[in-house]
């Protein structure tokens, strides 16, 4: 393990598990799913990327701290599943007080501090709502699909229709929705009756025409093991939770193949730059884009050289070195890339669609 390099390279599906609201239950469809993943044979991870407010380790029941190697962290395993969090690295469980910037320091250095090792999946479970920490996890994860954990009333899927329109427009897949507390299972009966309103994430996974994959009943196994820390798969794997659990689970490695065979996003298959500056991408299909950086940095679609609120452009090609070069060129997400220039601008980031449309057009015709 301590041979491994630290990072995302050696694992095959990163998964986000995301709801837009707290309270619908998403840190536990995420512990449970990694559980009933890892049964399956699967290696799995967790990282909790609630920097603020992490659950997992009251989830996974603690256990070990994660350790230290030559400036790197080796996560901490339970129920054969390794996990990374912030709550396993303040053991005092005191306020976790910063501002944002350090909040994503943190996050990268989950992304790309951890020795994993090999994985099959790592299931990142995404605080509430849409902003710096979840951007920075979506553009920097590389993610292979989404999970919109809702439960059935309006206010929650309202919210979860935010989360997935975010991942959308950040161009990753969505697996599917998951309706969590749905429903109240008797632990004397085992008879369904339905507290809350039915049927929400079912509902909104047709008006989105995205897939439905299942509901989790309200179940006092589930209250108790979230606070006993030991997951619904581990107190009773024939339980009603834990079959829909396993369904989710049986659901979601059978989806990702499908979805990444039949994926229409347009990403290069290779970046490079040439001698004189220019962006060089090979496409699925072979096919090249050679683009001109005069042409590129004209189009730049960061605040500075494009008004947020017209959507005037402010740079002009008067203001652009005639000779100037693209230097550097990093991969954002699923869905673009960041360019750096040999005049020092390197805040834009260009979506891939956007790169298409640009490919060999002489500079002349970019329209500004």
């Amino acid at each position: 393990m301590t041979d491994m390099k630290p990072g995302l390279e050696s694992i095959k599906h990163v998964i986000a598990i995301a709801s837009g609201k707290g309270g619908v239950g998403k840190s536990t469809v995420t512990t449970n799913l990694a559980i009933a993943l890892a049964k399956r044979g699967l290696k799995v991870g967790v990282m909790d990327g609630d920097i603020y407010g992490p659950s997992q380790p009251g989830m996974f029941g603690a256990g070990q701290p994660p350790k230290g190697h030559n400036g790197a962290i080796i996560p901490s395993e339970k129920y054969g599943v390794k996990y990374i969090s912030m709550g396993t690295m303040n053991p005092q469980g005191g306020a976790v007080i910063m501002r944002a910037p350090l909040a994503v320091r943190a996050i990268n250095q989950f992304l790309g501090g951890v020795i994993w090792g090999e994985l099959d999946y790592l299931l990142i479970d995404l605080p509430p709502g849409t902003g710096d920490i979840q951007l920075t996890l979506a553009q920097s994860a590389r993610l292979s699909g989404a999970v919109i954990v809702t439960t059935p009333q309006r206010v929650a899927v309202d919210i979860a229709k935010k989360g997935l329109e975010m991942f959308r427009t950040l161009n990753v897949p969505i697996l599917g929705i998951i309706e969590n507390m749905s429903g109240f299972t008797c632990p004397h009966c085992h008879e369904k009756s339905e507290i809350f309103k039915h049927g929400g994430g079912h509902d909104l996974a047709k008006t989105l025409e995205v897939p439905f994959l299942g509901e989790v009943p309200l179940d006092p196994i589930i209250m108790m093991s979230g606070d006993d820390g030991k997951p619904v798969l581990e107190i009773n794997e024939s339980s009603i939770p834990a079959s829909a659990f396993k369904a989710l689970a049986l659901k979601i490695e059978r989806d990702i193949g499908k979805l990444q065979s039949t994926s229409t996003q347009e990403e290069p298959k290779k970046i490079e730059i040439s001698a004189q500056g220019e962006l060089v991408l090979t496409w699925e299909s072979q096919e090249k884009s050679i683009l001109d950086p005069f042409s590129l940095r004209l189009s730049c679609p960061c605040a500075s050289c494009v008004d947020e609120n017209t959507g005037k452009r402010i740079i002009q090609p008067s203001m652009i070195k005639i000779d100037i070069k693209v230097i550097e060129a990093g991969v954002i997400g699923r869905y673009g890339l960041s360019l750096k220039y040999s005049d020092g601008h390197g805040t834009g980031i260009y979506k891939y669609t956007k790169l298409k449309e640009l490919k060999n057009q002489p500079r002349e015709e970019i329209n500004v």
